[in-house]
């Protein structure tokens, strides 16, 4: 049975990763809802996400499997209240599985702006700072990610100016900021194993401290669907898996 990622955040440097510990996640802001967790998330409309994995499930499939990790990740995290949760939607606000999120989990709903990822990041980002303190930007397809991977972020800004979460492929999962910066989002090649460590090093050359995460791993090619599938089938310390794994693989054999 696999284990969950340890949740030990250091501060320290500018840029540290961690060393373990158990970082005291009830900071202010989780009290005072000073925060905002802000997930990006595409409409599930076949044909338009998860292009990745459509020859192995079908434009369906990979449309039903986005709606299954978007809803999945709402339910580790809304009923934890860390903090008020905003969804931020592409293209728009209008689709059913986003307006259902909305009513029975109080989530509430935004329209991404921008050209690219980066654009779309740093608007978000600079939004929600006008409401809140701290903000972390997470995806919609990391299924690992839970309210204690949030908690421990929230807790590092208390002494940091930015949070990182890595991604297994040099990407990042979360990023949390106190204050917009620009320079973050600009010019970067998305999609490529070389994210995380520019982001690294302009907040280095900001000057600003960063707090970094176990590094998790994203559902994005169809090599990840078996580490998916196996989830459904295990329990970490005596709680649900964090994703039902119902999506069926074209071709594959079940047992």
């Amino acid at each position: 049975m696999a284990a969950r990622p340890g949740r030990g955040v250091a501060a320290a440097g500018p840029c540290s990763d961690v060393v373990g510990g158990t970082a005291d996640p009830c900071c202010e802001w989780l009290r005072d809802r000073h925060a905002r967790i802000l997930i990006f998330a595409k409409a599930p409309i076949p044909g338009q996400v998860k292009t990745r994995l459509i020859p192995t499930l079908g434009a369906a499939g990979a449309a039903e499997l986005a709606s299954e990790l978007l809803e999945g990740l709402v339910r580790r995290l809304a009923p934890a209240r860390l903090a008020p949760l905003e969804l931020w939607c592409a293209p728009d606000r209008a689709h059913p599985l986003f307006r259902r999120l909305a009513e029975s989990a109080g989530v509430e709903l935004h329209v991404q702006r921008g050209e690219d990822l980066g654009e779309r990041l740093e608007s978000a980002a600079a939004d929600a700072l006008t409401r809140a303190n701290a903000v972390l930007l997470v995806g919609a397809d990391i299924p690992e990610l839970d309210d204690a991977y949030c908690a421990r972020a929230l807790a590092s800004l208390e002494s940091a100016e930015t949070v990182m979460g890595p991604a297994e492929d040099g990407g990042y999962v979360l990023l949390g900021l106190k204050a917009p910066a620009p320079a973050l989002f600009r010019h970067m090649p998305w999609g490529s194993e070389r994210v995380g460590r520019i982001t690294r090093q302009r907040i280095e050359r900001l000057g600003w401290r960063c707090s970094v995460l176990p590094a998790l791993w994203d559902l994005d090619r169809p090599a990840d669907l078996l580490r998916y599938r196996r989830l459904d089938t295990e329990c970490v310390d005596g709680e649900p898996p964090p994703g039902s794994g119902r999506v069926p693989v074209r071709g594959q054999d079940d047992a």
